[in-house]
């Protein structure tokens, strides 16, 4: 988990690091995630890491602004355990989020 208050460090932590998923609230400083998704993507680094808008404008002309931006689903706000299982559950698989044991057995 690695968490930034602004567009710009989601960006610079995208290309520094590899994640299994970015959350992207819409609404930051700096850089929004609309800026920091369209910077993200342009990265060949980072081009197929899902991206997930976090946003409370739940009509469809907001969904399709952060599909357009290169987001690849939306949760929105207030956040729902249900609604965000699922759609990670669309974008991540067991390989993906299973991490080898760092303790051994006997």
């Amino acid at each position: 988990l690695h968490i930034v208050d602004n567009g710009r460090k989601a960006y610079d932590a995208a290309v520094a690091q590899t994640f299994d998923v970015i959350l992207m609230d819409i609404n930051m400083p700096e850089w929004n995630g609309f800026e920091a998704t369209v910077a993200i993507r342009a990265d060949p680094r980072c081009a197929r890491v899902p991206i997930i808008a976090v946003t409370a404008n739940a009509f469809p002309e907001d969904r399709a602004r952060c599909l357009a931006a290169g987001m690849d689903d939306v949760i929105t706000k207030p956040l729902q355990r249900a609604q965000v299982s699922a759609v990670l559950g669309r974008h991540l698989t067991l390989q993906q989020t299973t991490r080898p044991s760092t303790t051994s057995t006997p």
